[in-house]
């Protein structure tokens, strides 16, 4: 079975929301899914899944610097990432409060680290969002994300995707 890491930041618990709603969808497609808080993730917990999934929110246009610091330290693993599958999700206050360079900022690193990056073409395209609270329409991004997220990380393990 593949399995997927999702490590978020929150002050609100908005992020933290999403990273749960994401990983809930993404069991529901037979994947081994751990949700980790960024204080109690290292470097290492990214080698061990298939598939990883940051989250943040969006604080001027950015990542998160507590979301920054995981990846600036994962520099000493650079190579070891390459082709695994990446995502990123994020949370702001305001609907042109800067998330998609969020995103962009989080997929940017994965990308330099040889990763694999989902987007979709239905939904918010980078990853999921949410303007405050989760509401139904953050929901359903996180349902639609999750469900490209494990079929893809399928495909590319060799699993058959059912539907």
């Amino acid at each position: 079975m593949v399995s997927v890491l999702i490590v978020y930041y929150t002050k609100s618990g908005n992020t933290k929301e999403m990273a749960n709603m994401i990983a809930a969808y993404i069991r529901n497609e037979n994947v081994d899914v751990e949700v980790r808080d960024v204080f109690d993730t290292t470097p290492e917990y990214l080698l061990e899944y298939d598939g990883i999934i940051l989250g943040s929110p969006t604080y001027y246009g950015d990542m998160a610097a507590e979301m920054k610091e995981l990846i600036d330290k994962s520099v000493k693993y650079h190579g070891e990432l390459s082709g695994k599958l990446g995502g990123a999700f994020t949370s702001s206050a305001y609907i042109g409060g800067g998330n998609e360079t969020t995103l962009l900022s989080i997929l940017k690193a994965m990308l330099i680290h040889g990763m694999v990056v989902v987007g979709v073409h239905n939904a918010d395209h980078y990853g999921p969002v949410a303007i405050g609270s989760p509401d139904e329409r953050a929901e359903k991004q996180c349902r639609v994300y999750a469900k490209k997220f494990a079929d893809t990380l399928k495909s590319l393990k060799g699993f058959d995707i059912v539907d």
